[in-house]
């Protein structure tokens, strides 16, 4: 006979979400798309989804090895190419839960393109990017994040290069739903992943995330916890704040929260009232 507090226990395990066999994982020490994964996981248990009818679809780079350890079909797309890939995916099959996960070189800068015309149609595709502000895999080279005067391996003088407000940008791409958090707020990361899972639209949550080894290492933050401290010290919750005003710089304040929830005809519904017109129309 088990207790209420191991049933508590069974019914909050995100085991059945993971492909153990795969663990330990090989992001760094201190990296913080492991709890990402698991604020995902759990956010599939909270949304009462079917895990057979969610689907995750990654791209390159560190924050895209995530779909290899999720116990979900997964797909490993190229780099900057999960949106496009995803989309075909919704559009085959409408009734799947199509969620894409990866990072803010692959989603922003890479396949920048993808992502606007995305939120443009609006598709039912919940977004999380792991913002950790460089090219991690692969060096930690200055990217479309990296705010400006930070250090990375090509700007060792600082970044000279303005960077994109993602929150900002999908807004006036035309998103239904935009979040920010940081990997010190998994508790509202995961209610936010939940809500956007089962909203109709287009959802993007931006997820502030250490990079220790590289970007941290580059700006004196080479331990996870010192970027966790400073995430506790310059973060300021502001729901419904002016997305042109969230744009983030090296020592300024991390503002997060949820930006963006409105309602507005997806890309499926617009499709079918097409259709029908045509139909009536006779061009069908």
């Amino acid at each position: 006979m088990t207790t209420d507090l191991e049933t508590a226990v069974k019914d909050t395990s995100i085991d059945c979400f993971l492909r153990l066999d795969r663990i330990p994982h090989i992001w760094c020490a201190g990296c913080g798309i492991g709890l990402v994964v698991g604020a995902f996981a759990r956010a599939i248990a909270r949304s009462g989804l079917n895990p057979d009818k969610v689907s995750i679809v990654s791209g390159i780079g560190c924050s895209g090895r995530a779909a290899g350890y999720m116990k979900l079909d997964s797909f490993h797309t190229t780099h900057g190419r999960a949106l496009p890939f995803a989309t075909g995916l919704k559009i085959g099959n409408p009734e799947l839960t199509v969620v894409v996960f990866s990072g803010d070189g692959d989603l922003a800068a890479i396949g920048g393109n993808h992502l606007i015309h995305a939120a443009r149609r609006n598709i039912d595709l919940p977004t999380i990017c792991i913002n950790n502000f460089n090219y991690g895999m692969t060096g930690g080279q200055m990217g479309c994040t990296t705010p400006l005067e930070a250090m990375s391996t090509t700007t060792p003088y600082g970044n000279f290069e303005y960077p994109f407000n993602l929150p900002y940008l999908l807004e006036a791409s035309g998103a239904s739903y935009i979040a920010r958090w940081t990997t010190l707020h998994l508790r509202q990361l995961e209610v936010s992943i939940a809500e956007a899972m089962l909203k109709p639209g287009f959802s993007f949550r931006e997820v502030i995330s250490p990079c220790p080894p590289v970007y941290g290492k580059m700006n004196k933050r080479s331990q996870g916890l010192d970027e966790m401290k400073m995430y506790q010290e310059r973060s300021i919750v502001r729901h419904g704040a002016d997305t042109r005003e969230l744009g983030l710089t090296a020592d300024g304040p991390i503002v997060v929260g949820k930006f963006v929830d409105i309602q507005r005809p997806t890309f499926h519904q617009v499709r079918g009232q097409v259709l029908d017109k045509a139909r009536q129309k006779g061009r069908l």
